[in-house]
């Protein structure tokens, strides 16, 4: 089977000013899903403009019919599981069913420190995550939740009427190590990865997928552990990372090669990011384009 095709279209545009017709035209273009991601701001970015990422996707759900929509990815870094299930089943409301939460343990960018805490250790981004997810499926769930934990309570959150989505939108879970891997294995509808970070800098694109195929076999071995049939997880790879960086999207032949590797490994969505000038996302939006309504035939 060939992957699906997405996108990630950064929330760096003003609505009026062109960030509305980014959305609409991924539609166009066929896209499986439209992710944005969920940072206060992130990276080369930073100084720039960026706007928040559930007030984007709720734009976004009014100016499309079809496609998907999702964050890639929601972390605990300034998230709340109570406050963030309320806007999710609200987002998946407007949107009529079509929203996917992809959410993941966090970094140590700008979302660590910018409420004014110390940015937490791996042990710690790991430790809340494996709060922040049980929970958030439960309030996501439940009409009523009352948790008390060690990160994170709710006391008699109320989610009525639940989402559009039953028994909740899906959760795609970012993970590599082996406690994300066990909350993707238990609590996703998908898994979300990167690539090794490791390899980024010095990697071959050979090593990479080398890396990838044995991130994969550890959550295959997760879903043994608990009884679960690992192949009803979708597997989704967010290029970009990975040492061929923007290679892939320099030609249609390029990213078939690209896609049809990452596909051999199982992987069942492939996300693209949207380009954008004058950034690490800097690629020719024609060939993008090409790519994106050519190459599914070639992978089919």
């Amino acid at each position: 089977m060939s992957p699906r095709l997405s996108t990630v279209i950064l929330p760096v545009h003003r609505w009026h000013e062109g960030g509305r017709d980014r959305w609409q035209h991924a539609e166009e273009l066929g896209f499986h899903t439209a992710y944005t991601y969920d940072h206060l701001s992130w990276r080369t970015f930073r100084d720039g403009p960026w706007f928040g990422a559930l007030p984007t996707l709720t734009a976004a759900a009014t100016a499309t019919e079809r496609m998907r929509l999702g964050t890639l990815v929601t972390s605990p870094n300034f998230r709340h599981p109570v406050t963030l299930a309320k806007e999710l089943i609200s987002l998946d409301d407007i949107s009529g069913g079509r929203i996917t939460l992809g959410i993941g343990a966090g970094g140590n960018g700008f979302d660590a420190t910018a409420l004014g805490q110390e940015a937490w250790t791996p042990r710690e981004r790991a430790d809340r995550f494996a709060e922040f997810v049980p929970l958030l499926d439960r309030l996501l769930t439940e009409d009523a939740v009352t948790e008390h934990g060690t990160h994170y309570t709710a006391e008699e959150a109320r989610n009525i009427p639940g989402c559009v989505q039953r028994p909740r939108l899906p959760f795609a879970v970012a993970a590599t190590g082996p406690r994300g891997l066990k909350l993707a294995a238990r609590h996703g509808q998908a898994w979300v990865t990167t690539g090794d970070p490791k390899l980024y800098e010095n990697g071959t694109p050979e090593e990479s997928r080398a890396a990838l195929r044995a991130q994969n076999e550890k959550l295959t071995a997760a879903c043994a552990e608990i009884g679960r049939d690992a192949a009803a997880l979708d597997r989704i790879l967010l290029t970009g990372f990975t040492p061929d960086r923007n290679g892939p999207l320099q030609s249609v032949e390029a990213f078939v090669d690209f896609a049809g590797r990452h596909a051999e490994l199982g992987f069942t969505e492939i996300v693209l990011h949207s380009p954008i000038p004058d950034s690490v996302f800097d690629v020719d939006p024609k060939v993008f384009e090409r790519i994106v309504t050519e190459a599914p035939a070639q992978l089919a």
